[in-house]
Parts: structure tokens; sequence; C-alpha cells
């Protein structure tokens, strides 16, 4: 046991990382980084779970859900911020943990992280779809519910427009990340404009009457869940903190950041606070358009409530920008999941043909085994479970990065550079995003905790049995 603990505390030489990462191309700038941030965080969820957490929990109160999960999102930023300012690496919080922490730890934090990528492709995916069949119906368009639903649901085998989009951004990252910022900062710019679009016509149909009362009476679900009262805005918070988890996508890829020290905390902070004005914005619009019991189970809440609103054309021209919108939040998640997946064969946790680039220097092997996962995953797993999953994978990460910065800080300017960035208030303020991370974990429902203990379980068995045999780190104590 001595010897597993002396394995798992053993810590990787940051200059290993500069070195391994330098072949990767520095290229990306702040407006990239905002454009991946806001592109990722206002994704698939400002156009479904302002509704759907309404409906299910909170009420007219889901906007102080989301104000609740921006302030503790925040708090992780800064943690985020200086982090990836200090250690520009590929991988995020894996490689840093494992840094600060060692090899085991990061691997926890890491495959945690892997969850939130993999199922997060596969929920923005299914979001997507949802979004496009909404808009395609109307027109009479629509696809046999065999190819529209996940295995199981309402009779359906898979989701094909989920695959068909995962494929089309797959294939775009292929090309390099330059070439994916291109794409990704003009779809963001088209994404807000219907987010902007939606709010001044919605704030024209909102009626008063359908905010009282703001908070309502607490009862339990039929499921157990809480709905109402404070504890239906913290099952709220639970439920819709995924939101924010798209900073983390921004990190995974500092090692493509020009000037790192400046760009990450830049990009990663600045990204939020646009994220956070949207989203609240959109949901108090929402809920007062119609009683948020209209939205239950609705994977299309706006499109929705612009038609009945009255304004079917408006609708039109919100969601086709919002469904080609989507595709940003797509290439975010996927070329963050792809450069962790790199970070895990570079360091021989997984395969290391995970971790070879190609003759233009991309992990297109991580990138591909990515989406091959995602697209099984998203032909899966229903809408509503893989939002819970998210959040579960990430919050793990976050708690490790919040604690993190307490190893961190007395290591900068010694044998790491000194922060371009620093978290104020320290030492409380990573206590504090500590705490609310393990607090909105603990809100996440039992399912969501009991799939995330199985993917941990699954985790740590992989480190035993190949992870801590066959990484770098031990490779090389034997050569010692």
């Amino acid at each position: 046991m001595a010897n597993i603990w002396k394995k798992m505390t053993r810590k990787e030489d940051p200059e290993v990382y500069k070195s391994k990462d330098k072949h990767l191309l520095q290229v990306l700038e702040v407006k990239d980084f905002l454009a991946l941030g806001v592109g990722t965080i206002v994704s698939t969820s400002i156009f479904t779970l302002p509704g759907v957490v309404a409906a299910k929990h909170a009420g007219p109160a889901v906007a102080l859900s989301f104000l609740a999960a921006a302030v503790v999102a925040a708090l992780v930023a800064f943690a985020y911020a200086e982090m990836s300012s200090t250690m520009p690496f590929a991988g995020s919080a894996y490689s840093w943990v494992n840094v600060v922490f060692g090899e085991g730890f990061g691997w926890i934090a890491g495959w945690a992280l892997l969850a939130e990528y993999f199922i997060a492709v596969a929920f923005v995916g299914s979001g997507l779809s949802a979004n496009l069949r909404g808009l395609l119906s109307p027109l009479g368009i629509e696809l046999p519910r065999q190819l529209s639903n996940t295995l199981g649901t309402n009779g359906g085998w898979f989701d094909l427009l989920a695959i068909i989009a995962m494929l089309i951004v797959s294939f775009v990252l292929s090309r390099g990340a330059s070439e994916a910022a291109r794409v990704e900062n003009v779809l963001v710019v088209l994404k807000v404009l219907a987010v902007v679009i939606f709010l001044v016509v919605g704030v024209t149909a909102i009626k008063g009457e359908n905010y009282v009362p703001f908070i309502p009476e607490y009862h339990p679900n039929p499921d157990g869940t809480a709905f109402g009262g404070w504890q239906g805005i913290y099952a709220g918070v639970s439920s819709i903190f995924l939101s924010y988890v798209g900073f983390d996508s921004i990190a995974s890829n500092a090692a493509e950041a020009k000037n790192p020290s400046k760009t990450m905390p830049r990009g990663i902070l600045g990204s939020l606070v646009i994220a956070v004005i949207l989203f609240v914005a959109v949901a108090l619009v929402l809920v007062g358009m119609f009683k948020y019991t209209n939205y239950t189970d609705n994977a299309e809440p706006v499109g929705w409530a612009l038609r009945h609103a009255g304004h079917p054309l408006v609708a039109v021209v919100v969601q086709a920008i919002a469904v080609v919108g989507m595709f940003t939040a797509l290439i975010g998640m996927m070329l963050a999941g792809s450069r962790l997946l790199y970070s895990f064969g570079r360091d021989g946790m997984l395969p290391k043909w995970l971790g070879q680039l190609n003759k233009n220097n991309l992990p297109n092997h991580a990138l591909f085994f990515l989406t091959a996962i995602a697209v099984v995953i998203g032909a899966v797993l229903p809408f509503v479970t893989l939002s819970q999953l998210i959040s579960a994978g990430t919050l793990i990460a976050f708690m490790f990065v919040s604690l993190g910065i307490y190893r961190l800080r007395p290591r900068e300017g010694k044998d790491l550079p000194e922060a371009g960035f620093k978290m104020p208030w320290y030492p409380v303020m990573p206590a504090l995003a500590f705490l609310g991370s393990f607090v909105v974990f603990m809100g996440l429902d039992q399912q969501a905790k009991i799939y995330s203990l199985g993917w941990f379980v699954l985790g740590i068995l992989i480190y035993l049995c190949y992870g801590m045999q066959n990484s770098n780190l031990n490779n090389k104590e034997e050569k010692d």
C-alpha cells in the first residue's frame, strides 16, 4: 500500500510538459479563447436548460439558480486563470494536478474531466438535433422516430442528426486549431445575435403574472428531486452548473496559446462574464413569456415560446442561427477533449498512440477516438441524464484545481514561473471555490452520483492495472 501511495504522489517535472507540448502550434489569441469560451458555455444549454430547470425545479427563480451557479463557477475560474497562466500545458486540470499533487491524483482529475468531454459532446449533439428537428417539423420534414431518439427512448435506435453533427466537427478540427478558431469566431457572433434577437422580441411578450410566485412553494417531485423553495433553487444549480464549465475547454488548449500568461486569464474570465449576463437574461425572459409549467420536458423551449407568442418567423430565424451556433460548443468541447486524451497518451497513462501527433503536429488519433466514444454515448443516453453526468465529472476536477492553488503558490517564481494572474483573496478564495463545488456536487441527483462513482471506480482500476505501470514517470524510475 505504501508503494502504491508513493507512485500516486510522484510529481511530473513541468519542464517535461513544456518540452512535449512545444510541437503544438501556438496560434490562439484572446479573441479566439473568448470565442471558444462563449461558444462552449453559451451552448445547447442556453436554449434548453432555462425552461427545463424552471419546470422541474425552480419555477421563475431559475434565474437565481443561474446566478448561484455563476458565483461558484467564477470562484473556480479564478483558480483556473492562475493555473493556466503558470502552467500553459495541454490537458488543463489533469496536467496541473499531476505537477502539484502527483500522478495518481492527476489521473483522477483528468478521468473525471474525460467523463465531462465524452458526455458533453454527446449532450450538445443531442440538443442540436432537438432544435434542428423543431426547426424542420413546421416545414413537414420529419425523420422516423427510430432515427430521431436515443436507444429505447420513444422507439428510437439512435439520433442520426446528432451523429452527423459530431462527424462534421471532427472533420473541421482534424484540419487544425487555427482553422477551427476561424470557424468558431464567426459562429459565436451568430449565436450571440440569436440570443439577443430572442431577448428583444421575447421582452414584448412578458406577462407579469408569470413571475408570481417568483419562488414557488416547495414540494418533492415524484422522482425524489426538489421543486420550489430554496431546495428547488439548489436542485436547479446542480442541474444547470454544466452551463458554465466551458472555461475548462479554454484551459485545455493552453499549450496552443500565444502569450498564455495574459491570454488565458482574459479568455477564461471574460467568457464567463459574457455568459452569465446572457444566461440570466434568457432565463428571466423565458419564464416571463409563459408559465414555467409549459416547458416541462421541452428540449427546445426558446423556439416553442417564440412560436406560441405569435412570432413563428422570428422562431425560425433564432432556431436556425442557434442550430448553426451550437456547432461552436461542439468545436470547443471536442477540441478540449482531444487535447486531454492526447495528454493521457503523452504521459503513458493510456496507450501512447493517443499521444502521437500527425505530420501537421495535430493530435488526431485522440480526436477520432473521442468522436467514436461520443457517438456511442449520444446514441444510448437520454438528454436529461447527460446534463447531470457532465456536472458530476467537472465538479470533481474543479475541487482538485481549487485546492491545487495551495500547492502552486509556494512554487511560483521558483521551479514554476510567476503567475501572469493571481487568484485574489488568497488563502480564503481557493477554500470557497472548493466548498462551492462540493456543495453543488452534493445537490446532484442520486443517479448522477451513482454513475460518477462507477466511472471513478473504473478509472482507479485502469490506473492501477495500466497507468501506474506504463506511465512515463514509472518508466523513468525503472531506468534510474
